[in-house]
């Protein structure tokens, strides 16, 4: 007899149930979608074969990944496009954002002043907006960051605000009894209640910067060798090269996930030794 079958004996047979219970969705949470994914990427092939679809209008997975490899150099040079403008932007998002969030919370008419605005540039699609940035910028670069700026900025100016004004009024007097300056409550209590808030709203931000990369760039129609994948997503139709297209949109799907699974580790290192939302994932 094994150690963990000796171990289920003494369990009572609820405490043996929520055991397996919690096994089989672990390994849930990982076979599950990984079988879905091979179900549906096999589907797409039959589909390719059975109705005799012409490559130039659904290429079959297997093209696919053939031509991420023959054209990996164009794609990755292009990938790197994009990405320096989803990271830059982010960047310039995250330094905003808190900044403009600490200024709205040490300042209610601040915030009242100028929190319309950022709702203006959130609710505003940056379609509309773009024709105003192609008139007064001249550099491609500067429009294309500034558009996926624009995008990326909002959920971090919120959330990082609402972690500002969501401390504890006990402790905000306590504070204040014992003669803490704005800033010390700031450094001490406002920033560590709004860390939880800042990371959600920058795991949201993550994702919203690198479409707001790609938007930008199809709205502003770059072209070239130093254009970034949208701009071979355009290319691709116009040249009915379906395969180069898919394997783009692969890039970016594959891109935004992993940007998303990276700011998650970020989050979950940061909170897990004292936030109760990291916390309960480890039980």
């Amino acid at each position: 007899m094994t150690a963990t079958e000796d171990t289920a004996l003494k369990l009572d047979p609820e405490e043996a149930r929520r055991v397996r219970q919690e096994r089989l969705e672990r390994i849930g949470k990982w076979v599950l979608p990984l079988a879905i994914m091979i179900l549906a990427i096999w589907l797409w092939d039959r589909i390719c074969v059975w109705n005799e679809i012409p490559q130039y209008i659904l290429p079959r997975p297997g093209v696919v990944l053939q031509t991420l490899h023959d054209d990996a150099g164009l794609l990755s040079s292009s990938l790197l496009v994009t990405l320096r403008i989803t990271f830059l932007s982010l960047l310039l998002a995250v330094i905003g954002g808190v900044g403009l969030a600490v200024l709205f919370a040490q300042s209610k008419w601040v915030e009242m002043s100028f929190f319309p605005f950022a709702i203006v540039l959130q609710v505003t699609p940056i379609v509309a907006i773009f024709p105003l940035i192609n008139i007064y910028i001249n550099n491609q670069t500067t429009k294309l960051l500034l558009c996926a700026w624009i995008v990326a900025f909002f959920p971090i100016l919120s959330n990082t605000t609402l972690g500002l004004n969501s401390i504890d009024r006990n402790l905000r007097d306590l504070f204040k009894l014992n003669g803490a300056t704005r800033w010390q409550q700031l450094r001490y209590l406002r920033l560590p209640a709004a860390m939880p808030y800042f990371l959600g709203g920058l795991k949201i931000a993550g994702g919203l910067s690198l479409i707001g990369a790609v938007v930008a760039e199809f709205v502003a129609g770059a072209q070239g060798q130093s254009s970034g994948l949208a701009s071979r997503i355009i290319e691709a139709g116009y040249r009915l090269n379906a395969p180069r297209l898919f394997a783009a949109l692969i890039l970016i799907s594959l891109t935004g996930i992993l940007i998303f699974l990276v700011l998650s580790l970020v989050s979950h290192l940061i909170l897990r030794r004292w936030h109760e939302s990291a916390l309960k994932q480890e039980r």
